[in-house]
């Protein structure tokens, strides 16, 4: 049996099973709320240089479809769970987590009190953290624990790099607009979203310029979402500077804070963030409540807006954080959650109908 020990920057040491890779990984511990959607979540860019941890209790009863998965491998560091079932019952399942984990060499833990740990991380918010899953030798916790506090934080670490497109990809949807996609960490679901909207997508390594970008003759500009924290992707923020105006700009997530920092807006860090499955999102025009998937941790301020030219569209009800933004002028338009995903409701994918909307209205002024 796989041992495995998770300790944290303040200290904390917690003992477990170990499961999928052994070895060791450190990352910044988060929490997802979700029932259901691990598979997801472990492949989403999004979660890349950090450690995963779900609340609920029981993980991997349905095993892993390929298919379900949002990029080509794992991408999360490792994960922390109560429990893991090891034999899934779901015809669709190909495997189970465990062994899913071990062909991606990330490391996890069992055995976690995971509800006492989320209130920590919600009291104290998100921490450095290690797992280490051995098989003879116990680790040295003291060692661990100063190996962690010295690892960099998310907000020293480039990891966009990591997840990006390094060139030009092509992905042809039919009769549709031209669209190209500034990748910071795409989801495949996002990609499906275009697609099925017959749009052709041309995939840029985050680190464009806005020239190379427009020699692609986009209809429009998407800034994908993506890890880490926004204000370090001087590259990525001067090209949606130079691009607003110039062509529609839409941005998901990272890109949603990637566009307000171009127009003059500021970042910060949450405590904790937001990452679950029914997030609600207040619509300030009408007033309509959509359940929403989340992925971050970091957001706009929502008092830097001012003088920007973006306006407020939407708002989280939970902690009253700037959920959307569009400019008062331009052809730009942004959502903090994620509008591709299915938690079960479907209530955002009209972000793609209205891109859709805005493009084409573009391409009549622009003919």
């Amino acid at each position: 049996m796989k041992k495995a020990i998770l300790v944290l920057e303040d200290g904390t040491v917690i003992y477990g099973k170990g499961f999928g890779a052994v070895g060791e990984t450190y990352g910044e511990l988060v929490f997802n709320t979700a029932m259901t959607g691990y598979v997801e979540s472990l492949t989403d860019p999004s979660y890349a240089g950090q450690i995963l941890m779900s609340t609920y209790p029981l993980v991997g009863n349905y095993g892993v479809c390929i298919e379900d998965c949002e990029s080509d491998s794992v991408k999360a560091s490792g994960f922390v769970v109560k429990e893991v079932c090891k034999t899934p019952s779901n015809w669709r399942s190909q495997m189970n987590l465990d062994t899913f984990l071990k062909k991606n060499c990330v490391p996890g833990i069992e055995g976690v009190d995971t509800r006492k740990l989320t209130r920590k991380i919600r009291e104290h918010g998100t921490m450095k953290s290690r797992i280490v899953v051995y098989e003879h030798d116990e680790p040295d916790s003291s060692a661990l624990i100063q190996k962690t506090i010295s690892q960099p934080s998310i907000s020293e670490r480039e990891v966009v790099d990591r997840v990006s497109t390094s060139n030009l990809k092509r992905f042809n949807g039919g009769f549709g607009p031209e669209i190209t996609v500034i990748d910071c960490g795409i989801k495949n679901s996002i990609i499906g979203q275009l697609k099925e909207r017959n749009v052709n997508v041309s995939l840029v390594p985050y680190d464009s310029t806005s020239c190379e970008i427009l020699k692609t003759e986009p209809d429009a500009v998407l800034i994908s979402n993506g890890p880490g924290d926004p204000s370090i992707l001087d590259q990525t923020i001067s090209t949606a500077r130079e691009l607003a105006g110039k062509v529609p700009l839409f941005g998901i997530c990272l890109g949603h804070q990637i566009i307000s920092l171009a127009l003059g807006a500021k970042t910060y860090k949450l405590k904790f963030g937001h990452r679950g499955s029914n997030h609600p999102v207040i619509d300030c025009e009408t007033g309509r409540v959509f359940i929403t998937s989340q992925n971050h941790g970091f957001s706009v301020d929502r008092d830097s807006l001012e003088g920007t030219g973006l306006e407020i569209t939407m708002l989280n009800p939970n902690d009253w954080t700037v959920e959307g933004v569009r400019h008062k002028e331009l052809n730009i338009y942004s959502v903090q959650f994620h509008p591709e995903a299915g938690p079960g409701p479907h209530d955002t994918h009209n972000f793609f109908d209205n891109m859709m909307k805005i493009i084409d209205r573009n391409r009549s002024v622009s003919r």
